[in-house]
Formats: structure tokens, C-alpha cells, sequence
């Protein structure tokens, strides 16, 4: 049986409520001790089914590497692993995923901007993380949520380096799917 559009917003909100729980109470949270008490929690766009999209995957198999722009004004290296192609509110679009040089493992780094970055959404931009089922190959077709697009950590407490979207993954069109910009 697949799942209805209540039980995605169900089960979206549920895994909202944890992260929140762990923004407040967790040791390894981003936000200052002296926060915490005061933490309500952070603030999310609605779910929106039409921000789950598929995307078709190019693979990249020799990786060319990108250094990213930090928040602190460093440069760390990242490989760009796959183009995803993907149709949104009935016009395509591309981003591209990443993986840190170095890195061992399958998941899939995309930061990204848009149109609500730096008014409904965090300036430095956002991030996805996608974790596909094994290698990807030209052709796959990958999930791509951006209800589960988040705010890097940086965006709470400058003790975090967070890498800023590049010019490449900056998207013509507002998506305002995922987290919102955290409160001033």
C-alpha cells in the first residue's frame, strides 16, 4: 500500500518533532547551551508533496573536483559525483551532488539556494543529503525531497564551518520546502 499525502505529512512532522527534541536536549545540538531552554523549536514551510520530485541521474565517473566556499572563509574540496535533471512546478531544473574528497560511503551532498534563501530561508543557502541504494549509473532515477531541505549548523552557532552553495546549484525558482530561516 503506498502512503497517502497524510501519512507523508504525518510522519514529516514526527521526524520534525525529534529534530527538535535534539536541537534542545542533545549534547551534540547546534544551538549555544545558553539557548536551549528558550529553544521552541524551528520553523518549517508546510509539507508539500509537489516538492518531492524525481530526478535523472548523470554519473559522473571521474569525479571532477570543486572547492566549496566555508562560512569561516575557508575553501574545503569536494568532488561533483552526479547531475540530477529534474522537472519542477512544470519546469526543469539541475542540481549537482557531491561527495567531500576523501569521503568512503554512498551518500549524496547537495546544498543548494533559491529564491527564498536569505528571506524565507537561511542566507548561507540549505542542504539535502541523498542516500541511494547503491552506486548510481546514467539514467537512474533518484527521490529528490526538498521537504527535508535543512539549515546548516553554521546558521546557529559560528563554532560550525559550513560549506555555501555553489553558483552552479542556485535555483531560478522559490522552493519554499523544508526548513525555514532560524530566528534572529
Amino acid at each position: 500500500m503506498s502512503e497517502t499525502p497524510d501519512d507523508y505529512a504525518d510522519r514529516l512532522r514526527d521526524n520534525r518533532a525529534e529534530k527538535d527534541r535534539v536541537f534542545a536536549e542533545a549534547r551534540h545540538s547546534p544551538l549555544p547551551p545558553e539557548e536551549r531552554d528558550d529553544f521552541d523549536g524551528l520553523d518549517y514551510f508546510d509539507p508539500d508533496p509537489d516538492y518531492r520530485v524525481e530526478a535523472t541521474v548523470t554519473a559522473h565517473d571521474d569525479p571532477e573536483p570543486i572547492d566549496l566556499e566555508t562560512s569561516d572563509d575557508r575553501t574545503v574540496r569536494y568532488l561533483r559525483v552526479v547531475t540530477l535533471r529534474f522537472d519542477l512546478r512544470g519546469d526543469s531544473h539541475e542540481l549537482h551532488g557531491y561527495r567531500q574528497e576523501g569521503a568512503a560511503g554512498s551518500e549524496i551532498f547537495v546544498p543548494f539556494r533559491d529564491k527564498t534563501t536569505g528571506q524565507q530561508s537561511y542566507h548561507g543557502g540549505r542542504y539535502m543529503e541523498l542516500e541511494p541504494e547503491g552506486s548510481l549509473a546514467d539514467g537512474d532515477r533518484i527521490p529528490i525531497d526538498f521537504n527535508l531541505a535543512y539549515t546548516p549548523f553554521c546558521a546557529f552557532s559560528e563554532a560550525f564551518s559550513c560549506p555555501l552553495p555553489p553558483e552552479e546549484n542556485w535555483l531560478d525558482v522559490a522552493v519554499p520546502a523544508g526548513e525555514r530561516a532560524p530566528p534572529v
